[in-house]
C-alpha cells in the first residue's frame, strides 16, 4: 500500500478517496478531511486539485434542498423552530441559523399535522401575560388565526388565549378582562369566618395579649380542636392588611409601642448613677441564678414618670417564671421611698421565694443594706450600663409601658391600680413557659417541693 506525504506524517493513497467520497456525499471539507483522517490543509489541497470550491458559509453537515423545503413548509404552518427541525430531519441549530439568515417571523397557524409533544415540557406555572403582551401575540396573528398560535408565539397555555367568539380572532383586552376576573378568587378570612375564634382573640388582645401569646395560648386552650388555632400572623394581618375595623384597632392596641414600625432604643445615661457604699457585684450572684432552675431569684428597677413630677414606679420580676411585683412610691423616688415600698411589699413573697434581688447601679438604692435587714432578701448589682444582665425586668419594663406611657405622672396610680395591671401581666401566656402563664407557673413550682431541693442540698 503506498503512501502520500503530509508535512512530516505519511497518508495513506486511499485517504484521498475517501475525503473526495464524503465531501461528495455533503459534507463540508473540513468534516471530510476528519473523516478521511487527514489535516483540513490537505483536505483544501486536494479539494483545489479535483476542482472543488471552498464555501466559507458552510457549517457542518450541507442539507439536501429536500430537507430545507421540509422544514421551510413546517414553519410557515406555524410549527415552532424546533418542531420544524424535527420533521425535516436537520439539527436545530442549522435550523436556528436559516430562520436568522431568513429573518423570519411566524405569521401563520400551527402545521396541523404536527402535534408536538408538550408532556415533558415544564407549564409556566404563576405566569400571567400582562395587556402589552398580549397586544404583541395579537399583531403576531393573521386575522383568522386562532388562540393557540398566540399561545405558541408568546410562549404561554393556549387555553389562556381563546378566542371569546367563533371568528373573532384573539382579543387583547378581552382576554385581559377574563384573566384578572379569574384570577380574583376572594376568599373569606379565618378569623372573620370563624365567629368563636374571633372571640377568643378579641377577649385575649382586650387582655392586651400580644398576637403571638394569643396565637400559642389558643393551641393550649383547645389542644383537639383546630379551628380555634389562628397563626399570629393571621392576627397581625388584620392591622397589616386591613388597617381599618375594631379589630385592627385592637391589635394596634395591644402592641407594646402602639406602633407598627420599629423604633431605636435608647437611654439618658445621665439618671444620677454613681458608686453604691457596700453594694455586692453581680459575679458573687448564686450560680443557681444564671440558669433559672431555681425559683426566688428577683431582678428589680424602676420607671420613671415625667422629670416635672419626678415620680415612678418599682418593679421586681421573678427570673424563673416572670411573675411581677410592683412597688407604689407615692412621694418621690428617692432611696428612703423605695426602701419603705420594699419593706411593705417583700414579705408578701413567700420566704422560699426571697433567694436574691438584682439591681442596677441607681442611687435609688443607696439603703441596700437596710432593705436586706427587713427583708432578708440578698441584694446585688448589675456592672454599669449592663442592661441585659437583669434581661428579664427590661423586657417586663417594656411591657409596662402599655399600661404607663412614658412623660406621664406616675404618682396618680395607686397601690390598687398596681396590683391590677401586675395580675394582667402575671395571667399573661408566656412563649418560654410553654404559653403558660407566670401565675400558673409560680403556683406549678411552689407545689412541687422539689422544685426547691438542689437549692437546699
Amino acid at each position: 500500500m503506498g503512501f502520500r506525504k503530509q508535512g512530516s506524517k505519511e497518508v495513506p493513497g486511499p485517504a484521498r478517496e475517501v475525503f473526495l467520497e464524503a465531501l461528495r456525499s455533503g459534507l463540508s471539507q473540513s468534516a471530510a478531511a476528519t473523516v478521511a483522517g487527514v489535516s483540513h490543509q490537505t483536505g483544501c489541497q486536494w479539494a483545489g486539485a479535483a476542482g472543488i470550491a471552498a464555501d466559507n458559509r458552510h457549517h457542518g453537515l450541507r442539507y439536501s434542498a429536500a430537507a430545507r423545503a421540509v422544514f421551510w413548509a413546517a414553519m410557515h404552518s406555524g410549527g415552532s423552530t424546533t418542531e420544524a427541525a424535527l420533521l425535516a430531519g436537520v439539527s436545530e441549530n442549522a435550523a436556528l441559523r436559516w430562520v436568522k439568515q431568513a429573518g423570519y417571523v411566524p405569521r401563520t397557524p400551527v402545521l396541523a399535522v404536527v402535534e408536538p409533544d408538550r408532556s415533558q415540557r415544564p407549564r409556566a406555572v404563576g405566569v400571567h401575560r400582562t395587556l402589552p403582551a398580549r397586544g404583541v401575540a395579537r399583531d403576531r396573528l393573521h386575522p383568522r388565526t386562532g388562540g393557540r398560535a398566540a399561545a405558541a408565539s408568546s410562549r404561554h397555555d393556549r387555553s389562556r388565549a381563546r378566542p371569546r367568539a367563533t371568528g373573532s380572532g384573539y382579543r387583547a383586552r378581552v382576554g385581559q378582562d377574563v384573566a384578572e376576573q379569574k384570577r380574583t378568587r376572594p376568599k373569606p378570612r379565618r378569623l372573620e369566618s370563624r365567629p368563636a375564634l374571633l372571640a377568643e382573640v378579641l377577649q385575649g388582645l382586650e387582655h392586651k395579649h400580644s398576637p403571638e401569646q394569643i396565637a400559642g395560648r389558643l393551641r393550649q386552650d383547645f389542644p383537639d380542636d383546630p379551628e380555634m388555632w389562628v397563626s399570629h400572623e393571621t392576627i397581625y394581618q388584620a392591622l397589616y392588611v386591613q388597617p381599618r375595623g375594631e379589630l385592627a384597632r385592637l391589635v394596634k392596641t395591644a402592641l407594646r409601642t402602639g406602633r407598627v414600625r420599629r423604633k431605636p432604643h435608647g437611654r439618658n445615661t445621665a439618671d444620677g448613677r454613681g458608686k453604691i457604699r457596700d453594694m455586692i457585684n453581680i459575679s458573687e450572684r448564686p450560680a443557681e441564678a444564671a440558669d433559672r432552675a431555681i425559683p426566688g431569684h428577683w431582678e428589680g428597677d424602676l420607671i420613671l414618670g415625667s422629670t416635672a413630677s419626678g415620680s415612678a414606679i418599682g418593679t421586681l420580676v421573678e427570673r424563673t417564671t416572670g411573675f411581677v411585683v410592683l412597688l407604689h412610691l407615692p412621694d418621690d423616688r428617692t432611696a428612703a421611698t423605695l426602701a419603705e415600698a420594699m419593706a411593705v411589699k417583700i414579705p408578701d413573697i413567700p420566704e422560699i421565694l426571697r433567694r436574691s434581688l438584682t439591681w442596677d447601679q441607681g442611687s435609688e438604692m443607696a439603703l441596700h443594706t437596710k432593705i436586706t435587714e427587713a427583708t432578708g432578701l440578698p441584694i446585688y448589682f448589675c456592672d454599669p450600663h449592663s442592661p441585659w444582665q437583669r434581661g428579664t425586668n427590661e423586657n417586663t419594663n417594656g411591657l409596662l409601658r402599655q399600661y404607663f406611657p412614658k412623660g406621664t405622672d406616675l404618682s396618680f396610680y395607686g397601690p390598687g391600680w398596681l396590683d391590677q395591671v401586675a395580675a394582667e401581666l402575671n395571667a399573661r401566656p408566656r412563649k418560654r413557659l410553654g404559653w403558660r402563664t407566670p401565675a400558673e407557673e409560680l403556683d406549678r413550682l411552689l407545689s412541687d417541693p422539689s422544685t426547691f431541693a438542689a437549692a437546699t442540698a
